[in-house]
């Protein structure tokens, strides 16, 4: 059991930690981009916006899922603590709260992964719009 212990803590929260340093390199990745894009060289807004979206979609699914990863070693935790209870005959106070307080971790890692990459899509969806507009002004500025 205690293998399955090991496998439910270190697999959910080991995948939370490289999804967030995934998302985290996408973001900064993405934030260098916004700074150094020059607008005026794309000939379509279309090209501007596929150039300046693309690798989004890895934070926003990193932030969509990971409550889920967290919530899904949770439920194992204790689904493994009640089988542990079960097998053992062991009723005992500590070890039951022991059992679910390590389970809830991992909801609270899926938490502090989702948290900061919801706040880093929104930023970096935020940089979209505003090249976006620069890119509409300088059209603008061109036809008028």
């Amino acid at each position: 059991m205690e293998g399955l212990t090991d496998l439910i803590d270190y697999g959910v929260i080991g995948l939370l930690l490289a999804l967030s340093v995934w998302a985290l390199a996408v973001a900064v990745e993405r934030f260098a981009y916004y700074r150094r894009v020059r607008v005026a060289e794309f000939a379509t807004r279309v090209e501007l916006e596929t150039a300046l979206t693309r690798r989004l979609v890895v934070i926003g699914t990193v932030a969509a899922n990971a409550p889920y990863i967290g919530l899904l070693g949770t439920v194992l935790g204790i689904m493994l603590t009640f089988q542990s209870m079960g097998a053992t005959g062991d009723m005992d106070v500590k070890s039951i709260m022991t059992g679910l307080a390590l389970a809830l971790k991992a909801t609270a890692v899926g938490l502090l992964v989702a948290i900061p990459c919801v706040a880093l899509n929104n930023g970096l969806r935020r940089g979209v719009k505003e090249r976006l507009a620069e890119y509409e002004a300088l059209q603008e500025r061109a036809r008028g």
